[in-house]
C-alpha cells in the first residue's frame, strides 16, 4: 500500500512559513528560520502545504508503507 508525504526542497525554501499556517496536522516547522521541515510521522499527505507554497518547493511523493 502506498501513501503520499510532503517533501521540501530545502535549498530553494525561503522559510516564509506559509506552509506551517495551513497544515492541519501541525506537521511542518521552520526551525531557526532556515527552511521548512516536515515531520513525516505527522504528515497525512493532504497537499495543502504544496498548494500554498509561493515558491512551489513542496511536492508530494508516493511512499510505500
Amino acid at each position: 500500500m502506498s501513501k503520499r508525504k510532503a517533501k521540501v526542497s530545502i535549498h530553494e525554501c525561503a522559510a516564509c512559513g506559509c506552509c506551517v499556517k495551513v497544515c492541519p496536522k501541525n506537521a511542518i516547522s521552520v526551525p531557526k528560520g532556515i527552511y521548512a521541515e516536515i515531520n513525516s510521522e505527522s504528515c497525512v499527505g493532504c497537499g495543502k502545504c504544496a498548494k500554498e507554497c509561493p515558491a512551489s518547493v513542496i511536492t508530494l511523493e508516493v511512499t510505500e508503507r
